[in-house]
């Protein structure tokens, strides 16, 4: 292991760092301060919770305090740091830091404060949320380092009130999730501002295709450091994050979620979803089960968002229920459980939100939860983040029951091995107790008391473990060819057709996701009348049938199942035969239909004798011409109007005063007015004021 004081980092840095009690430092913040790397763009990868914010502080400390004086002690010394401070008020700002969130603004900001309280440096964060005008004065007072979310940090540019033209060094702090929120325009914006950067860093926990373009743009010959660790790019996963993946039934997510908090009732969690409404739903559920838990998503106000912070925290809550926005850099102390409720998105999603646990040396449980249709999905998550895992059930209500009945017990055997003795009170009871209550029965009913308290499981339906089977999907590569994948392919039909305005277009991400497949594993689709039928490939079919004949809560009316008809046994690709009709069952649509021996059956069968009779003459006669009066009334086209057009079958009815259709019933002739006009009443005018007398 490599000391801060071996790194040849600035005074005022090594005094604070000490003062902190750190004397370690990490892998990513050895790499980025070798002597290599002094003159050089940093392209950083490094594990989550690895000491970032520091290295990059590291960084900015080599440009910011070049010429700063030795560092400041308690005392008298600390009036030098302040006067040096206000001396530097009409310097403009030297280092620009970039984060995709507020809260990981905040964090970043409050790092470099510390690290920086020994030097006359001043740093400020500027997130969307906080009040302009308390921006606008800490701009207007001198900024040093500033710290900001990418659409606060434009908004004050555009206001005229950050000045960008001195910038020496930019940090962009999770790069790629900040192109994956849509930040990419504001990025060039701000990057483009500061036109005298000596230096661009970029650091985040992978480097995607479009951090890699964003960085040939705007970083000179830079240097990727990878400072993961030996075993995490053999294995993939983090050394200190335990995974575990949970298969589950169809409409099992809650219960499932509950018990694997029951199961963890000692560990500070964070349960990740996907939306925001998702998200909203599992804290109502996990409040309702007693849990104490606060929920952080984007629709928050910020101060909501920081008081939820707060209370994880300071311990006030035991779980925290967020969306993909507390994935990104937040460090939050002694979390030791990350449920992911809903899969991550990718295996970016899936790195960042794990490692909110593991975090400074802690170690940590990752618990992936997934049903049926899901688990090819999660399988090809684990298998490209490299982390190997072994799919169990989750945890069953018998097991959380017995887990609480340890729990209660260690805790008493713990009590009684250390406790104080007993107060006089507590005697005092014990012996009005005694007097009409044996001991035994005292303590069995204590004991009762204490075993209805503990919290009971939700119960789960069984799944069949024995499905599971690992690396089974495609690899990822060129798409196979047509041909090829057809010959090996299984063909499976849905209960959607031209009727239900089935499309291909939309038919694909609903098999994708009954199945548990991608779109690299269905084939052709084809859209019948009333059903549609489509290729899945062979190695996926077991699994797609599997997964798919499970009843889809969001579309229980939608039945996929498999077709008779094999691919190889088409007639021709381009105009395949017609699909017989949908059978929701299987049996009864393959049972022989039994002979008919009865008289109905010989009648349907039996030949049509000919016809002799006149009947069949008849109808088989042609028409003879018609030369009466009907058929030429009927053929005779109706006259013409004055204007050339064909006079209309009815006459139109005249025209009132005002070019009006004149109504269909005359006015009676005692009613001077029209009958739109005429008094609804004896006593009551259609229109006017009302008489008096």
């Amino acid at each position: 292991m490599t000391m801060f004081s071996e790194l040849g980092l600035p005074p005022a840095l090594g005094e604070a760092i000490a003062a902190r009690g750190y004397e370690q430092a990490m892998p990513v913040q050895v790499a980025v301060m070798e002597e290599s790397n002094r003159d050089r763009d940093l392209l950083v990868s490094s594990q989550t919770g690895s000491g970032k914010t520091l290295a990059f502080g590291a960084l900015l400390a080599r440009i910011l305090l070049v010429d700063e004086p030795a560092p400041a002690t308690e005392g008298s010394d600390a009036k030098a740091v302040k006067h040096a401070r206000a001396q530097r008020k009409a310097k403009p700002t030297a280092g620009l830091v970039i984060a995709p969130t507020r809260e990981l603004a905040n964090q970043v900001c409050a790092e470099l404060t510390w690290l920086f309280a020994r030097a006359p440096v001043r740093v400020a964060a500027f997130t969307g949320g906080s009040d302009i005008r308390r921006d606008l004065k800490i701009l207007h007072a001198g900024v040093d380092v500033v710290v900001g979310t990418p659409g606060r940090l434009v908004d004050l540019l555009t206001r005229g009130a950050l000045q960008l033209e001195a910038v020496e060094a930019a940090v962009l702090d999770e790069a790629d999730e900040m192109l994956d929120m849509g930040f990419r325009e504001d990025l060039e914006t701000l990057l483009a501002a500061a036109t005298a950067r000596k230096r661009t860093h970029m650091f985040s926990a992978t480097l995607p295709r479009p951090i890699l373009a964003l960085a040939a743009h705007y970083q000179k010959d830079a240097v990727r450091v990878d400072a993961r660790t030996l075993g995490e790019q053999g294995a993939g996963g983090h050394e200190d994050i335990c995974y575990v993946a949970h298969l589950i039934a169809m409409g099992d997510r809650m219960p499932a979620v509950i018990n694997v908090l029951r199961q963890h009732a000692d560990d500070r969690a964070i349960v990740f979803g996907t939306t925001r409404d998702g998200v909203a739903d599992l804290h109502r559920a996990i409040v309702r089960e007693g849990f104490r838990a606060v929920v952080l998503s984007g629709d928050r106000a910020q101060s909501d968002r920081n008081r939820a912070l707060q209370a994880l925290r300071e311990g006030e809550a035991q779980v925290l229920v967020a969306t993909n926005v507390a994935a990104r850099g937040l460090d939050l102390p002694e979390v030791d459980l990350v449920v992911h409720a809903d899969l991550p998105l990718n295996v970016e999603a899936l790195t960042h939100r794990s490692g909110r646990t593991g975090r400074a040396g802690r170690k940590g449980t990752s618990v992936v939860i997934a049903n049926l249709a899901e688990r090819r999905k999660a399988e090809r998550l684990l298998a490209n983040a490299r982390v190997k895992c072994t799919w169990t059930a989750a945890p069953s209500a018998a097991e959380i029951a017995e887990q609480g009945l340890a729990r209660l017990e260690g805790s008493i055997v713990g009590e009684a091995a250390g406790a104080a003795p007993p107060t006089p009170a507590a005697i005092a009871a014990a012996e009005r107790l005694g007097k009409d209550i044996k001991k035994d029965t005292l303590i069995l009913m204590l004991l009762g008391r204490e075993l209805a308290r503990i919290p009971k499981g939700e119960k789960l339906k069984p799944v069949d473990l024995k499905v599971v089977s690992q690396d089974r999907f495609r690899p990822v590569g060129p798409a196979p060819d047509r041909d090829e994948f057809s010959r090996d392919a299984v063909v499976f039909r849905v209960n959607l057709g031209a009727e239900s305005h089935a499309e291909p277009g939309w038919l694909l991400p609903l098999i994708c996701r009954r199945g548990g497949v991608t779109r690299r594993e269905v084939g052709a689709i084809r859209v019948g009348p009333r059903y549609s039928e489509f290729e899945i490939a062979g190695e996926a079919a077991k699994d797609f049938a599997f997964a798919a004949a499970q009843t889809d809560p969001r579309a229980p009316h939608v039945l996929i199942e498999r077709s008779e008809r094999s691919v190889a046994g088409q007639r021709d690709e381009r105009r395949p035969a017609r699909p017989r009709e949908f059978s929701p069952s299987p049996a009864a649509r393959r049972a022989p239909r039994p002979p008919d021996s009865g008289a109905h059956e010989a009648a349907r069968r039996a030949p049509r004798p000919p016809d002799s009779g006149a009947h069949e003459a008849a109808r088989r006669a042609p028409r003879p011409p018609d030369s009466g009066a009907h058929e030429a009334a009927r053929r005779t086209p109706r006259p013409l109007d004055f204007g050339g057009h064909e006079a209309p079958r009815r006459t139109p009815r005249p025209l009132d005063f005002g070019g009006h259709e004149a109504p269909r019933r005359t006015p009676r002739p005692h009613d001077p007015l029209p009958p739109w006009q005429a008094k609804k009443g004896p006593h009551k005018p259609a229109f006017g004021k009302k008489r008096f007398g």
